[in-house]
């Protein structure tokens, strides 16, 4: 089951990329402060204000997927599905690591590069992001120290391919942390995904309160609806309370976890690989090619 903060997919035209509905939320959120007072208001204590998320990451999340990744100075992490990037940056403060974020936005890659400052000081040079989608990242073999992916695989195109180019990108001992949820009785299909790229399943931790969090936050959006057409305009604010109708009703036994995968340490790469990092590039260097939730 996907997670959403961002409206659902509209169909569009041969000219109208699939990243439009995120650059406008995207857009939208960077002209006004209310839509991170509603998460903030959701989330509560837990709302991490200097990543300023918009998606299920908290605090809790964050410490969690700290001592989940495990990883040391000076490696490379990818945030996949980056959106503004508050969550790669963050870490990689965090970490001491170097950070490649994608994220199927223009707008909001935009948005994380001018974010680097803050969270790195003059050490810009450590992260790069890059327009570029789940299925196909454009990132080398064996390339990642450590992967996260957070709300965004629910929108790929393709969840078993896209999880098999994530795990193609980590190195042998690197780890892949994300968000994953279910359906009331549903029955988890990331063993399988796992086992075809390569990977081992080594944590599956619960999240219990994350369907809560979605429910306070869409039921914000309803009740103050008014608002957000002012702060938004009719097209983003119609959109965001489509997402929270349709939301609303799968809530109810909801399953939400992180899953932490692992390429064993034994698998063949290539020599060095997970030494590389590609240069910084910036949203004109390739097409706006789709999927993403925001944060």
């Amino acid at each position: 089951m996907k997670t959403t903060t961002a409206p659902p997919c509209a169909p569009r035209s041969p000219a109208r990329p699939r990243s439009a509905q995120y650059d406008a939320f995207h857009a939208a959120r960077a002209r006004t402060g209310l839509i991170a007072r509603m998460y903030a208001a959701a989330m509560g204590v837990h709302y991490p204000a200097e990543v300023a998320t918009s998606s299920s990451c908290d605090w809790p999340l964050l410490g969690l997927m700290t001592a989940r990744l495990g990883m040391r100075p000076g490696q490379l992490l990818v945030d996949a599905g980056c959106g503004t990037g508050g969550i790669g940056l963050w870490l990689a403060r965090a970490f001491a690591l170097r950070l490649e974020g994608f994220d199927l936005s223009p707008v909001a890659v935009t948005q994380a590069t001018d974010r680097r400052p803050h969270f790195l000081g003059g050490g810009t040079d450590r992260a790069a992001f890059r327009v570029a989608e789940l299925e196909a990242t454009g990132l080398p073999d064996s390339s990642a120290h450590g992967i996260v992916c957070v709300d965004a695989l629910g929108r790929a195109a393709d969840r078993e391919k896209a999880v098999h180019e994530l795990g193609r990108i980590l190195a042998p001992g690197g780890r892949l942390v994300m968000t994953r949820s279910l359906r009331h009785g549903a029955t988890p299909a990331w063993p399988e995904q796992a086992r075809a790229a390569g990977l081992m399943v080594e944590h599956v931790d619960e999240r219990p309160a994350e369907p809560a969090m979605w429910e306070r936050l869409y039921r914000l959006w309803i009740t103050r609806a008014d608002e957000l057409r002012a702060e938004l305009g009719e097209a983003q604010a119609a959109n965001m309370l489509h997402e929270a109708h349709q939301m609303l009703p799968t809530l109810p036994g909801r399953r939400a976890v992180l899953l932490t995968l692992r390429r064993p340490a034994n698998a063949p790469t290539a020599p060095g690989a997970a030494d590389r990092m590609t240069a910084p590039r910036h949203p004109g260097d390739r097409p706006a090619i789709s999927e993403r939730t925001p944060q």
